[in-house]
């Protein structure tokens, strides 16, 4: 009825794996922030006119 339960670990990184996954996440964070910035920058580069349009 209640069987024991199997703990499983997975997959276990090694340091070296978990270093370049952190890397991978800072260099996806700062380009995706900088495409925010690209964007907000574009838009007051427009003007507040890009913000009035007919509905």
């Amino acid at each position: 009825m209640n069987e024991p339960v199997k703990k499983d670990d997975g997959i276990v990184l090694t340091e070296a794996q978990k270093r370049a996954r952190r890397s991978r996440s800072i260099a996806i964070a700062v380009s995706l922030a900088a495409l925010i910035v690209l964007f907000y920058v574009m838009t007051l580069v427009k003007g507040p006119m890009v913000l009035v349009r007919p509905l």
